[in-house]
């Protein structure tokens, strides 16, 4: 089936089974790598990826489903600047492996942007291996601080 994506900006014509998922499509066929295939059952979150504006897990998200934006974690920053989220993680050592963190960005960002008050439940859907949870969570506190400034 011919289906039309609008990924981080640019639109993307392409031919897929009904049974593809957004995953796939933006691994697979559009070289869009920052969404991890982790679990693949919509369980640890390393797959989140916003529709919309709205954080969803792409690997239980059929791409022919999509009629909104996708915006990936490659598109949250420009070429001179991190996105105070990205910034956060990083002021606050919110990561290790890495393999979590485009999941956990997305995620963040949506809380900022949404002014979630129990950042701790919004953000049960993610899963690190790592455990730096304290960390992620001072990273996303940090953003809402910049965020309140701005």
């Amino acid at each position: 089936m011919d289906i039309v994506l609008e990924v981080n900006g640019a639109t993307e014509r392409l031919n897929v089974d009904p049974g593809v998922t957004l995953l796939d499509a933006l691994r697979e066929r559009l070289s869009v790598t920052g969404p991890k295939k982790g679990c693949d059952r919509g369980q640890c979150g390393a797959c989140t990826v916003h529709v919309g504006g709205r954080p969803v897990l792409a690997c239980l998200t059929l791409a022919a489903a999509v009629r909104q934006p996708v915006t990936t974690v490659e598109a949250l920053s420009t070429e001179d600047e991190l996105h105070p989220v990205q910034q956060a993680f990083l002021d606050q050592d919110a990561l290790q492996c890495g393999f979590c963190t485009s999941g956990q960005l997305m995620s963040a960002v949506a809380a900022v942007e949404t002014g979630v008050e129990d950042v701790r439940e919004f953000m049960s859907g993610n899963l690190c291996r790592c455990s730096a949870y304290p960390n992620i969570v001072a990273a996303i506190e940090q953003a809402r601080r910049a965020d309140a400034s701005v």
